[in-house]
């Protein structure tokens, strides 16, 4: 299963590599991704920053708040990328609860106790949980769980398994037990991506505009007991933002000169 996506992917992954990944400075790639991601997973969850404005935000730090933004929305972005930097700079240390509970820490250490009083950042919740139109199991059960995720994770890392299967996979049960008050979502897009970096692969940004079909594939797992969906979905992202960059530097680089 999923051997098409596997080829199709690797097809695009290398060209992505060597005509982006490996013509930018480390540093301005991550910094340029930092803002792409950070932007897109917070709007998933609702937050209205433009990609300029998350550059801006980036730049300049909370002494700029772009007009017609909240400073909460300001504060969540700050959070996310100080987050993302953790993240992106400890690929090193072991897939575990440490480094998901400092996660979830980071992403909601300075908006959590205005959106939920009382809740500690980077501590699992003490009671049961809605989202939307879903209502989550028993959180003490949910959360007894999330040692074997993590561990069962990070042994399917070691086992071939391809980078794309194991994140997705992992994204999707993350999601479904949902241990955190917030910042679930957040906190799953960002060590997903642990993993892909983890094995030299691009990030996969899903972008805000894709949120439905995400949603449904995340949906899926529980009204089919399948994440082949989920997997299918997390391909066809990478692969169609990767084409679409290689597109981009394609067409800049055969741009015609308006000079006189």
């Amino acid at each position: 299963m999923f051997e098409q996506e596997i080829e199709r992917y690797e097809q695009v992954r290398a060209e992505y590599q060597k005509r982006i990944v490996q013509r930018m400075d480390p540093n301005d790639y991550m910094s340029w991704h930092e803002v792409l991601f950070s932007c897109h997973s917070c709007a998933i969850e609702g937050n209205s920053f433009t990609l300029d404005d998350t550059r801006i935000l980036q730049e300049q730090g909370l002494a700029m708040v772009p007009n017609g933004h909240s400073l909460l929305e300001c504060t969540e972005m700050a959070d996310h990328f100080r987050a993302f930097r953790y993240v992106t700079t400890h690929l090193d240390v072991p897939f575990d609860e440490a480094l998901l509970r400092e996660t979830n820490r980071l992403v909601t250490e300075n908006t959590l106790a205005f959106r939920v009083p009382g809740a500690i950042a980077g501590e699992y919740t003490t009671q049961d949980m809605a989202a939307g139109d879903t209502v989550f199991g028993d959180h003490k059960k949910l959360i007894a769980r999330v040692p074997h995720l993590m561990s069962s994770t990070a042994q399917a890392m070691e086992q071939g398994i391809h980078p794309m299967i194991v994140a997705a996979r992992f994204h999707g049960f993350f999601e479904y037990l949902h241990p955190f008050r917030d910042g679930n979502g957040r906190t799953g897009r960002l060590l997903s991506n642990w993993i892909l970096l983890r094995a030299g692969h691009p990030l996969v940004i899903i972008d805000v505009k894709d949120r439905s079909a995400y949603i449904k594939a995340l949906r899926q797992i529980h009204s089919e007991g399948t994440d082949e969906f989920l997997i299918s979905f997390f391909f066809d992202v990478s692969i169609g933002r990767m084409s679409d960059e290689l597109e981009q530097k394609k067409k800049n680089t055969n741009l015609r000169s308006f000079l006189f």
